[in-house]
């Protein structure tokens, strides 16, 4: 072996080496990080569990059997909330669309457009629904209207910032022949990006869909209507008989509602 290939396969080595070492590193801080995270929250001290039991097993027993006695007063708040989610998406899509075009590299008119757009999705998605609840049932009332304006809202954070990726990674050659056509900007946009990225849209809005259907089960306890108003006027008289059984029709509901998404996505494939 001459002395550069020895060299070469040293170097080869080294590299290696060092690649190893810094995984090994980056694995023991992750590890690190992860047990001083447990022991600042307490869930590696097992007195906390011990001390919880007896209030556990209390409050086990005043829950069941569940009390479906009123299950005809929870029909309506249970339509309200299906109603918020399903308003709520429609709206966190339309607002979404645009804004992912310009919260897209290959699609936005400038680097300030970009950089804007794109802090405006992180703002939206750092805040909370709970939180914009409570500042639309300040802005327009009681109800089940500021449900849909947190949920929706708080989706176009997501939905913006996938629907802008999906754009990002779309094949450039359909875009470059429309635009060496004449085609204009929002031409490009409706016959070479959008042809491109509608079922990861659709897949995308599915998906959030389901997820704003179990946000809004917990909007009521600041007012937003739906069943989660019930669900905390329960919590509140200590009837949690009847807290069971909300939360068992709630359970009902979500696996309805994530078999319709799911056969939704199935037929958008």
């Amino acid at each position: 072996m001459s002395s550069s290939t020895s060299s070469a396969y040293e170097t080869i080595l080294a590299r290696e080496g060092a690649t190893r070492l810094k995984r090994a590193a980056l694995a023991l801080l992750t590890v690190a990080l992860i047990v001083i995270a447990m022991m600042l929250t307490d869930l590696l001290d097992p007195r906390r569990f011990s001390d919880a039991w007896p209030a556990i097993k209390q409050l086990t027993s005043e829950m069941f059997p569940p009390d479906f006695r009123r299950w005809h007063s929870w029909l309506r708040p249970l339509a309200d909330t299906l109603a918020m989610s399903i308003a709520g998406t429609a709206l966190a899509v339309s607002i979404s669309m645009p804004l992912a075009l310009f919260a897209a590299r290959n699609t936005t008119p400038n680097r300030i457009a970009y950089h804007t757009t794109r802090t405006l999705l992180n703002l939206l998605r750092s805040i909370p629904e709970l939180i914009m609840g409570i500042i639309f049932v300040a802005m327009v009332g009681f109800g089940a209207l500021p449900g849909v304006l947190a949920v929706g809202f708080h989706s176009v954070g997501m939905i913006g910032k996938f629907f802008a990726e999906s754009i990002e990674h779309v094949d450039p050659k359909p875009i470059e022949a429309a635009r060496a056509a004449g085609a204009s900007p929002l031409q490009v946009v409706f016959h070479a990006i959008l042809p491109q990225v509608l079922p990861q849209l659709a897949d995308t809005a599915v998906y959030r869909w389901e997820y704003n259907f179990r946000a809004s089960t917990v909007l009521g306890a600041v007012g937003a209507g739906g069943i989660g108003f019930e669900l905390i006027a329960a919590l509140r008289i200590l009837e949690y008989a009847q807290v069971s059984a909300i939360l068992i029709c709630i359970l009902i509901c979500v696996t309805i509602v994530d078999g319709i998404g799911a056969a939704l996505r199935n037929y958008l494939k």
